[in-house]
């Protein structure tokens, strides 16, 4: 598993990336593995508002479809459209395949840093 030091982690498994006032928003290493090939992403639209703990995206692998939710609450700025047609680069390259762009955070999850992220995964693996 592998994890990125200055990216903070969510307990459903997204990695937020801060760059100012902005939020981008992927899925962890760890997810996609246990997730399998994805072939398919359902991104939302720019403008569009998005909520803590509440789900923005969904990834279908060849085993299942899974939500993906956001860390934090406020406006999608940007959408990578990448994705749309190569979905597999999530499984490629989960830390660089983002999958938005968010601005206006009003609100955060309580998000965890590298290790104790790494700490969380192993103890929900026991």
């Amino acid at each position: 598993m592998e994890l990125r030091e200055g990216l903070l982690y969510s307990k459903s498994h997204e990695w937020v990336k801060e760059e100012g006032d902005i939020a981008i928003i992927g899925l962890t290493d760890f997810a996609q593995s246990e997730l399998g090939d994805l072939v398919f992403v359902n991104l939302p639209e720019e403008g569009d508002e998005v909520s803590v703990g509440e789900s923005f995206s969904d990834v279908e692998s060849v085993k299942a479809v899974s939500d993906v939710y956001s860390p934090v609450s406020g406006i999608v700025c940007e959408i990578n459209e990448e994705l749309l047609d190569a979905p597999e680069k999530i499984n490629e390259e989960p830390y660089e395949a983002w999958f938005i762009k968010v601005k206006d955070i009003t609100e955060k999850e309580e998000l965890l840093s590298a290790e104790e992220y790494e700490a969380f995964v192993e103890s929900e693996q026991e």
